[in-house]
């Protein structure tokens, strides 16, 4: 697909934002979806004007992780383009890794030991306060600087995460992150050990083995962050940019550092953002209105609340958003698209694989007057059930930006 964008796109004024509320999908309690339980007027007037539908971020009955869901929203194929979750953190996070590195995605966690052996009983360490990462990460640091003659580095991420890079004295390829995540996924389970898939890998793996047992005996006496687990090995790859693609000088506006990493990674602009709310994102947006083409502006909570299991915040997100979308449409962008990355029902309290709800609005759209914006209407729209890589295409053609295929 992206071949034949290449062929036939075109430069314009046109504007576009595209709105990720990411997990926004959700399944019924008690009869309503999160969409559905919340206060939405906006969302529901700008769906009867739109075209709308359900997008799957990969394939059917495939549960995505973030960075392959917003590469298929970015209208990368996420299955030919894996990238492990550790490089998009880092980028996410400023840190320049390069053709020696490896970076790895890391929780601080909680365990309980029985005899020696950890049992998870939080993953996330209680989403711990990010002045008490940063204290934890220095409190490691001050301790290990390499393992096995690789070098060591801790970044801090907000919250529990944080992001590990080795750096070996030759350069590394795909071939050294093929390491399973040592992250169980569910509490009450021990950490996984870090096994490689072949040589190099496996070498990598005996380094990472022997730094989480020194981090372990380091963090024994904390009293939730006394545990790591480690995910998304991964070099750094090589994808187009969005302007040789699309030809869209594209910006993100997010808070998150997974979300910068991936959009850095397509050759998007990192937009300064004053605030962590979604308030002061359309503000950015604001500011920034007249400097790109293409804005791609990320809410996170949607996802944290929804893995939470917290059915009402998840849905109070969702208000707020609403509350504040006269701003994005008062700015008359020729595109407005709102979806999320994946789903994340609370009542699963984790990603899922369902289809998730999309609705795109320009002047061009050919709508079924729905009543409202959330999965069972959605399901009715003239998209249908479409793949999250179709998305880009379609946000190209209502604003005008690609010639006709063919004679």
């Amino acid at each position: 697909m992206q071949e034949i964008i290449k062929q036939i796109k075109h430069r314009n004024n046109s504007k576009i934002v595209l709105c990720v509320l990411d997990g926004l999908g959700g399944i019924p309690v008690k009869g309503k979806t999160e969409l559905q339980a919340a206060n939405s007027p906006n969302l529901d007037a700008l769906a009867n004007q739109s075209e709308c539908g359900l997008h799957i971020p990969v394939m059917r009955g495939i549960t995505p992780g973030s960075g392959a869901a917003h590469l298929g929203l970015f209208g990368y194929d996420p299955v030919r383009n894996e990238i492990g979750r550790g490089v998009l953190e880092a980028l996410g996070l400023g840190i320049d890794i390069g053709p020696h590195d490896i970076a790895i995605r890391g929780n601080f966690a909680t365990v309980e030991y029985k005899d020696t052996n950890p049992f998870v009983t939080d993953r996330r360490a209680g989403r711990i306060p990010t002045e008490e990462n940063k204290r934890i990460v220095k409190k490691i640091t001050g301790n290990i600087d390499k393992i096995g003659g690789v070098e060591v580095k801790l970044y801090s991420g907000l919250e529990h995460r944080f992001v590990v890079v080795l750096t070996f004295k030759e350069k590394v390829s795909p071939e050294f992150d093929l390491i399973n995540d040592t992250d169980p996924q569910e509490t009450g389970k021990s950490p996984l050990s870090p096994v490689g898939k072949n040589n190099k890998s496996e070498r990598v793996a005996n380094i990472v083995k022997e730094l989480v047992e020194e981090i372990s005996k380091i963090l024994r006496d904390e009293e939730k962050a006394n545990y790591i687990l480690l995910r998304g090995f991964s070099a750094h790859p090589q994808l187009e940019s969005y302007d040789e693609i699309y030809g869209l000088n594209a910006c993100c506006i997010a808070t998150y550092p997974m979300y910068k990493g991936v959009s850095k990674l397509v050759g998007m602009d990192i937009l300064d953002i004053e605030g962590n709310t979604i308030s002061s994102e359309v503000d950015t947006l604001k500011k920034e209105f007249g400097n790109y083409d293409f804005f791609y502006m990320h809410i996170k909570k949607t996802d944290s609340y929804g893995e939470d299991g917290n059915f009402k915040s998840k849905a109070r997100v969702i208000e707020e958003f609403d509350g504040l979308l006269p701003e994005i449409e008062s700015l008359n962008p020729d595109v407005i698209a709102i979806t999320g990355d994946h789903s994340t029902p609370s009542k699963m309290k984790s990603h899922s694989w369902h289809p998730v709800p999309l609705l795109i609005y320009s002047g061009n759209c050919r709508n079924h007057k729905l009543k409202g914006f959330y999965e069972e209407e959605c399901h009715r729209g003239e998209l249908g059930i479409i793949n999250s890589t179709d998305i880009m295409p379609l946000l190209l053609a209502h604003s005008g930006r690609l010639s006709k295929f063919g004679a």
